[in-house]
């Protein structure tokens, strides 16, 4: 029997939120942050459960399955407005969407070449929506394929690593000299005004802005829950909820666009399932299943890297262009901002910071499609 029961709701509520702040804490810390603070909260929950003190099964846990997972959602997607995203990306989103036909061509690949049996269309699923719209996409096509939690865990913790590796490239690319020599790029020369991508400080705890964000993201979900129950679909509701939450980012931009805590909260909730993930997690299945999804990932951005730098060569595309769009991909928006602002690229900054957005969009629907495609 574990040290804490089950019913203990409180204190497994308490561990919770402590693991999220664990992962906060972690991603600002001068050495942690290299692996991601998403690692750090799976890995502790593991700690707790493997070890007897947490249970495997809570009513807790329930809760942030079934309540939590799809509140979130709707947070980060409430500034996907598609028209301010396409008039202020411009080619850099052409270049983007080619980046994610190349993260689904090494999902197949991966998936041709790495037996994870009746695993391995979700696992591909499941990779080409996070190296297309981030976090947020990778759990909503997991909910939506059924993968397990202990396979979940497998594969979000493959990832991280993999992820990491791939900004590791994606800063070195631009020192190559051959591939500089190979495909230039014009943003090294002309000279641009810095742009600032970070807000001007933190912005402010309104108890009320917080009160509305989580009414309205409930909302929703409940919503879509009626609507896939009604068409009888009720296993893809979170792509209802993604659908809807589009809808009101596009019919109401401005109002969103006052929204300043949305996607901070909508980061706590997903360190809370993160940290139900690791507690609901065997270890010895974990590792069973760690080692080759982390090879499916690399051979994933081994082949988007490759058919990127591929496509540029061929089609004369920026190196800059290439390099911010495939960050867009695969480590989301504040990593392609920073990369951009390190190498003084100031132009392309808030473009890929927009495409990045946009993949949030459309990564989930990419990914079930993968999933449907190669069963």
């Amino acid at each position: 029997m574990p040290l804490i029961a089950a019913d203990n709701v409180q204190l497994l509520s308490a561990l919770l939120i402590a693991l999220a702040f664990l992962g906060f804490w972690a991603d600002g810390h001068r050495i942690l942050k290299r692996t991601s603070g998403v690692l750090w909260v799976i890995v502790g929950g593991m700690a707790l459960s493997n070890f007897k003190i947490v249970p495997f099964e809570a009513p807790a846990y329930d809760f942030v399955f079934s309540v939590i997972v799809p509140a979130a959602i709707p947070l980060f997607l409430f500034k996907a407005n598609i028209r301010k995203i396409v008039r202020e990306t411009g080619k850099l989103l052409i270049i983007f969407l080619l980046g994610s036909v190349t993260v689904m061509i090494g999902s197949t690949v991966a998936f041709l070449l790495i037996d994870l049996g009746p695993l391995g269309a979700k696992v591909a699923g499941v990779y080409t929506g996070g190296w297309i719209g981030g976090a947020v996409a990778l759990v909503a096509v997991a909910d939506a394929v059924e993968l397990t939690k202990t396979d979940f865990a497998a594969a979000i913790s493959a990832s991280s690593p993999v992820s990491v590796l791939g900004l590791i490239t994606l800063v070195s690319i631009p020192a190559i000299g051959f591939i500089r020599r190979a495909i230039p790029t014009r943003f090294d020369t002309v000279e641009t005004e810095s742009v600032d991508a970070k807000a001007d400080g933190p912005p402010p705890f309104r108890p009320v802005e917080i009160a509305g964000l989580l009414a309205l993201s409930l909302s929703i979900c409940a919503v879509a829950h009626m609507i896939a129950v009604r068409f009888g679909i009720e296993h893809y509701s979170i792509l209802v909820v993604t659908l809807i939450s589009l809808a009101i980012a596009n019919l109401f931009p401005r109002q969103m666009e006052r929204f300043r805590a949305d996607f901070d909260l909508g980061m706590l909730l997903m360190y809370v399932f993160f940290a139900c993930i690791g507690m609901t997690t065997n270890a010895l299945a974990f590792i069973d299943n760690a080692l080759p999804m982390f090879v499916f990932g690399v051979i994933v951005l081994a082949v988007h890297f490759i058919l990127i730098l591929g496509a540029a060569k061929l089609f004369r595309i920026d190196l800059a262009e290439a390099v911010i769009a495939s960050a867009a991909n695969v480590v989301g928006p504040a990593p392609a901002a920073a990369i951009a602002s390190a190498r003084g690229w100031y132009a392309l900054v808030t473009p890929g910071v927009m495409c990045a957005i946009f993949g949030k969009a459309i990564g989930t629907f990419i990914g079930v499609g993968v999933t449907m495609l190669l069963s």
